[in-house]
C-alpha cells in the first residue's frame, strides 16, 4: 500500500466521523477491558521488541511493558473516557450591530500525525486522546517498538470493528524510516504533527516537516536546592525526581545546590549514592562528595554534563553562590519543560515560579509530576516546550481549535 493510501483512508475515515459521546466513551471503556484481557499477547509483542534491544539502552525502559503498565494505560484511557467532552463548547459569542451573531466554538485539530520512538504506551494514549476529541490519529511508531505497536493498533482496530467504526480513525503507518518522510511531507492531508521522542527526533522533524508542528521538546530538568531550603525535602524531591522513572523527559539531569549548603550535600545525595546513581560534579561540590559518595559513582564534571539530558541514572551537580547565578545556570542549560527550586524563602518562591521559563515549574515537589494524567488530563499526547497553540502536558483541551460560526438574515457589507 503506498503511503498516500494511508493518507486518505485517514481522510475518508475524518470525513465519515461523526460520533455521539456517549459512543466514544463506550469505545474508550471496551479498548481499557480489550487490553487488560489482551495482555499476554502485548507482553509477548513486547518481548519481541525487548530481545532486540540492549538492556543497558535508555530506551529500554520505555519500551517495556508489564502487566502493570498494561493496567495503567486501561486506567488512563476509562480517565479519559469519564472527561468532559471538549468539543462544541461556545467559547464567546457576541451580536454585533448589524445584526450578525457571531460564535466561537471548540473543533478538532483534524489528523493528527504523531512520530514518536520507543514508546509503545504512547500507541495507546495518543488513539484514546484523539478519539475522545474527534481528532483521526497516523502513527509512525520506531521500528525498535514495531512488534508491539502492531499487536495495539490490531487491539484498537478490533474495538472500533466491533462497534462498526471505520478503523482507519487510528492508522498505524509502516515501521521503515520512508513512513516518517512521507508524513512530514503530507500537506492537505495532515493538519498537524506532533514529535514525541529524543532532541534528534524533534529536530529532525521540526527541520523537515512541511506539515505544522508542535514540539514536544526533550527534558533537561533542575532543582534548585535555595540556601534556606529543608534538608527532608530536598532529599525526598532530588531522589524522586531523579530515580522514579529514569528513561522519561521529566526527570533531574541537573542538581544545583547553593554553595552555604554545601555541607548538606552528603546527605542530600546518601539516597542516591544506595540507588546507584552516577554523578557529575563540579568542582566545588566533587570536593564535599570525595570520601562521602561511592567513589565509583562520583565523576568530575565537564561543561558537556550541564544541558545534558542523561535518560539514565546519571545527573550532574552544580553549585552557586547566589539564587540569581542558579537562575541564570537554568536559563542558559534549561530545555524549557520542568523545573524546580527547593526553598523556604517566600521571596525566592515567587520569583522562581515568575521568572523561569518553563512549561512547568515547581516550588517544593518533585518534578515527576510533570505528567497528562497527574495534571488531571486523564493521559497526554505529549509536554509541549514551544508557546505556540499548547505549552506543557497536551490533553484533550490542545487536541482542539475553533471555529467562527456567523448568523445573519440577509446582511451584507457596503
Amino acid at each position: 500500500m503506498s503511503y498516500t493510501t494511508y493518507f486518505e483512508n485517514a481522510q475518508i475515515a475524518a470525513r465519515n466521523l461523526n460520533l455521539n459521546v456517549e459512543t466514544i466513551n463506550r469505545v474508550l471503556e471496551d479498548l481499557a477491558a480489550e487490553a487488560i484481557a489482551q495482555t499476554d499477547y502485548l507482553l509477548a509483542e513486547n518481548k519481541k521488541d525487548l530481545d532486540r534491544m540492549d538492556p543497558s539502552n535508555p530506551n529500554y525502559d520505555r519500551l517495556k511493558l508489564t502487566a502493570a503498565r498494561i493496567q495503567d494505560i486501561a486506567k488512563d484511557i476509562i480517565n479519559v473516557s469519564h472527561l468532559e467532552n471538549p468539543l462544541g463548547h461556545i467559547l464567546s459569542e457576541k451580536t454585533m450591530p448589524n445584526g450578525l451573531h457571531i460564535s466561537k466554538i471548540s473543533v478538532p485539530l483534524g489528523i493528527v500525525g504523531v512520530i514518536y520512538e520507543a514508546r509503545p504506551n504512547v500507541t495507546f494514549d495518543v488513539f484514546a486522546l484523539c478519539f475522545k476529541t474527534g481528532n483521526i490519529c497516523i502513527l509512525k511508531g520506531g521500528s525498535d517498538a514495531s512488534y508491539s505497536n502492531l499487536a495495539i493498533i490490531s487491539v484498537i482496530h478490533k474495538v472500533l470493528a466491533k462497534h462498526g467504526i471505520d478503523i482507519n480513525v487510528a492508522v498505524l503507518l509502516p515501521k521503515e524510516r520512508e513512513a516518517a518522510e512521507a508524513l512530514m511531507q503530507a500537506v492537505g492531508y495532515v493538519d498537524v504533527i506532533i514529535p514525541r521522542g529524543s532532541q534528534g527526533l524533534i529536530n529532525s522533524v521540526r527541520k523537515n516537516s512541511k506539515v505544522p508542528v508542535i514540539e514536544t521538546g526533550a527534558g533537561i530538568v533542575h532543582t534548585y536546592f535555595d540556601e534556606s531550603a529543608d534538608l527532608k525535602k530536598g532529599t525526598d524531591i532530588i531522589f524522586n525526581s531523579k530515580t522514579r522513572r529514569v528513561s522519561v523527559c521529566n526527570a533531574l539531569d541537573c542538581a544545583i545546590i547553593h554553595s552555604a549548603r554545601l555541607n548538606d550535600l552528603p546527605q542530600l545525595t546518601k539516597p542516591l549514592g544506595e540507588a546507584g546513581v552516577e554523578i557529575f560534579a563540579d568542582e566545588a561540590a566533587y570536593a564535599v562528595l570525595q570520601n562521602h559518595y561511592p567513589a565509583p559513582l562520583l565523576h568530575h564534571a565537564g561543561a558537556e554534563h550541564f544541558g545534558t539530558e542523561f535518560l539514565s541514572m546519571k545527573m550532574a551537580v552544580k553549585t552557586v553562590d547566589s539564587f540569581q547565578q542558579a537562575l541564570a545556570h537554568i536559563a542558559a542549560h534549561s530545555s524549557k519543560h520542568s523545573e524546580a527550586i527547593i526553598t523556604e524563602n517566600e521571596a525566592h518562591m515567587e520569583a522562581f515560579l515568575n521568572r523561569v521559563d518553563a512549561a512547568a515549574v515547581y516550588v517544593n515537589a518533585s518534578t515527576a509530576f510533570t505528567d497528562g494524567a497527574q495534571f488531571g488530563l486523564g493521559a497526554e499526547i505529549g509536554i509541549s516546550t514551544q508557546k505556540l497553540h499548547a505549552r506543557g502536558p497536551m490533553g484533550l483541551n490542545e487536541l482542539t481549535s475553533y471555529k467562527w460560526l456567523v448568523k445573519g438574515n440577509g446582511q451584507i457589507r457596503s
